[in-house]
């Protein structure tokens, strides 16, 4: 067990709930929180995007029985949010726009929604006032032109615009020019010691590289990496980085990224498995999430086990797009 130092204390966990797939995803990470974390005393909330001018629908959780096992089940809270920059044209922007609806100035961990919890989050030793995110995390962005600017002028023009210091945040074990030497994170889990301090400065960051990208992201695309473009700035402008908790907990033994259940099948432990199956068991929750069609076929309809047995855990395809294609080349994928 992983004790917590003089800094950790209570912190409420942040996942985004909307109609769709997040309502489940939203209910699954619930269940896995309340199975895995029993100890956990702070605040579940689930933040819930409300109809507007950024949304062509409504993308509030509308279904009574989601909301019902949520609140009663799980004791999650159902906090409103307003998005008014991002939405559907760039749904992302969610996990900023949410920070700002959370009590400030209490510790947060932000999940993403499809994240299950496979052991103790609250005992893991948090130093709130030094943010972090998840590394696990491929070179996604930037991708260098051929004839320049490259990773360092990249990532040093990010810095400079926002007045950080760019040599402090290089992983100097890194070879330059490789993605790894620069400062970069997914998004998929971070956390901070006040969610609307650290909300404002990543909506900051992330307008201002949107709607000016300047020259040297010409060539860049941002969509979808905006927010891990931002993220890692605003980690390093509040003294934090990489390695700020012991490793091998989070994205570890205490929580699964998934991002699809078939990917989760294709390449996770045994004991995440066990965790999904032991959460999904109960009918209440059977009832629910057999309405969505990821996890009536590849958890309760077995095909997870198909996609299991076409891979070695042990010696996975080094890229996930190569693991996901053969995925789909088999024909089990489902999102």
């Amino acid at each position: 067990m992983t004790s917590k130092n003089n800094k950790s204390k209570d912190f409420n966990i942040i996942i985004v709930g909307q109609n769709g797939r997040l309502m489940y995803e939203a209910l699954l990470f619930a269940a896995s929180l309340r199975h895995s974390d029993p100890d956990f005393t702070g605040r579940l909330f689930v933040a819930e995007p409300q109809q507007g001018d950024r949304w062509k629908g409504n993308p509030t959780i509308r279904n009574s029985a989601v909301r019902d096992l949520l609140i009663h089940e799980y004791n999650a809270k159902i906090i409103p949010f307003e998005a008014r920059h991002f939405g559907q044209p760039y749904p992302y922007g969610n996990k900023i726009e949410a920070l700002l609806a959370l009590p400030k100035g209490e510790p947060f961990v932000f999940f993403d929604t499809d994240t299950l919890v496979t052991g103790a989050i609250s005992d893991i030793a948090f130093d709130f006032d030094r943010p972090g995110a998840s590394q696990r995390v491929e070179g996604t962005w930037p991708v260098p032109a051929l004839y320049g600017p490259g990773y360092a002028g990249i990532w040093k023009s990010l810095y400079d615009r926002f007045g950080l210091d760019f040599d402090s945040s290089l992983d100097m074990d890194q070879p330059d020019e490789f993605w790894a030497r620069y400062l970069y994170f997914n998004a998929g889990w971070f956390f901070y010691r006040c969610p609307v301090e650290f909300g404002q400065r990543f909506l900051d960051y992330a307008l201002d590289i949107r709607n000016t990208p300047g020259d040297t992201l010409a060539a860049q695309t941002l969509d979808p990496w905006l927010d891990q473009v931002a993220l890692p700035l605003v980690i390093h402008s509040f003294g934090g980085g990489r390695d700020v908790i012991p490793g091998g907990l989070l994205d570890g033994t205490r929580s699964c990224h998934y991002r699809t259940f078939p990917l989760m099948y294709a390449r996770e432990t045994d004991h995440t498995l066990d965790v999904l199956h032991a959460v999904t068991a109960p009918n209440k929750l059977k009832k629910v999430l057999k309405e969505y069609e990821p996890v009536k076929r590849v958890v309760y309809q077995g095909r997870g086990e198909k996609v299991r047995a076409l891979f070695d855990q042990n010696n996975l395809p080094r890229r996930e797009q190569m693991i996901r294609n053969q995925i789909k080349k088999a024909g089990h994928w489902m999102r």
